[in-house]
């Protein structure tokens, strides 16, 4: 039977997830804003959605839950989830989820 201080331990790592979310989201906005709306002749990128805003969503979540796995004591599961987030960020590196359009990057001196 679930006591009254696992359902408040529990509510605040819910809370601590959607405020690590809303953290994510609000890291990769100006970056999402500049690839939905263009920068130079319009130029668009819309993968911003599919890669980059769930990546830093989920980022933000894991990073928020294993320092909250820290403050708790849980030590394996904050490994774990430090994991998930090493592994979440070795993805947008690798596919370089924060990236502007083309136009927005410095192409040289001949332009």
């Amino acid at each position: 039977m679930e006591t009254r201080q696992d359902a408040v331990t529990g509510t605040i790592g819910c809370a601590a997830a959607v405020l690590g979310t809303l953290a994510g989201i609000a890291a990769w906005l100006p970056y999402g804003r500049k690839g939905l709306f263009g920068a130079f002749e319009g130029e668009t990128n819309p993968a911003v959605l599919w890669l980059g805003l769930p990546v830093m969503a989920l980022g933000g979540a894991t990073a928020t839950l294993a320092v909250l796995a820290v403050v708790r004591g849980h030590r394996r599961l904050a490994a774990g989830l430090a994991a998930a987030t090493a592994a979440l960020a070795a993805f947008g590196y690798t596919f370089d989820v924060l990236a502007a359009p083309q136009a927005l990057q410095d192409c040289g001196s001949p332009c």
